[in-house]
């Protein structure tokens, strides 16, 4: 048997499809009922209002087939919403700039302890420090620090921040700090023992970072505490750094200290 359309209007009787056309502000159409001509203004719910040459302005439903553009039959329709534009931000928190291209680094430096500091660092703060030009670099310790700064000999353009691990009160890291005199360096640091503990335990799924009895190394310890694989504290600490996203997933005693270098380091 035959399938029969349940529309038995003559195919020649049939209007023809036209096209959609966006009611974008400055379109020029026409009501062809009335012969009003004129450019969009505004399109709100079910109306587009029109503006003519003489600034007479005329309020019309959107219908279908409603307007002509350009001579032709055209569906008006409401322009899609633009979303809103919101600016994305760095891991660090700052607005980000699209686009924007690393600066020549600057003569100023930030120096780290070890290797796992610098790749903190550049996770959360490598944006900015890119637009800024500062460059970080990792000491393996700070028991040659004052050589170190003497050597690098900082100077009005020439700024050094330094990062110093577990500087409490009465550590030797405070001692060796303090013997560092130059207004063209800074040095600062966060209590913890190590820059693992600057990571929030929540953002790892623990409840805390266990206590290591002194005299036991801490990273091996830790693995240890928290069932982690101890023979490879390196593979540990990229995991680690795999979920620090921002710096939200980090200690505000680091997240403060890092901050005061970089506005030290590109002070003018």
């Amino acid at each position: 048997m035959r399938q029969y359309s349940a529309d038995l209007t003559p195919p020649w009787k049939k209007p023809k499809p036209v096209p959609e056309v966006p009611a974008d502000p400055g379109l020029v159409v026409e009501e062809p009922g009335t012969g009003f001509c004129g450019a969009v203004i505004r399109c709100e719910a079910g109306t587009v209002t029109l503006e003519d040459r003489f600034g007479k302005h005329r309020v019309f439903p959107l219908e279908p087939r409603g307007f002509l553009l350009e001579g032709r039959v055209v569906t008006l329709v409401r322009p899609a919403a633009a979303a809103p534009v919101r600016p994305s931000r760095t891991a660090s928190g700052s607005v980000a700039v699209p686009g924007a291209r690393a600066r020549v680094a600057r003569a100023g430096r930030i120096y780290v302890e070890g290797r796992h500091d610098a790749e903190l660092v550049e996770r959360v703060w490598g944006d900015d420090l890119r637009i800024e030009g500062v460059v970080v670099e990792y000491l393996e310790g700070v028991d040659d620090l004052p050589s170190i700064v003497a050597e690098f000999a900082p100077g009005p353009d020439a700024r050094l921040g330094v990062l110093v691990d577990h500087l409490v009160p009465g550590s030797k890291e405070s001692r060796i700090a303090a013997s560092v005199t130059s207004e063209h360096a800074l040095v600062v640091g966060h209590p913890y023992i190590d820059i693992w503990a600057a990571v929030k335990p929540s953002s790892l799924g623990i409840e805390a970072w266990p206590e290591v009895p002194r005299g036991q190394d801490w990273k091996t310890g830790v693995c240890r505490a928290l069932g982690w694989p101890s023979e490879n504290t390196g593979a540990v600490w990229q995991a680690i750094l795999k979920r620090v996203n921002s710096y939200k997933d980090l200690e505000p005693e680091l997240l403060g200290r890092v901050e005061e270098l970089i506005d030290f380091v590109t002070a003018p």
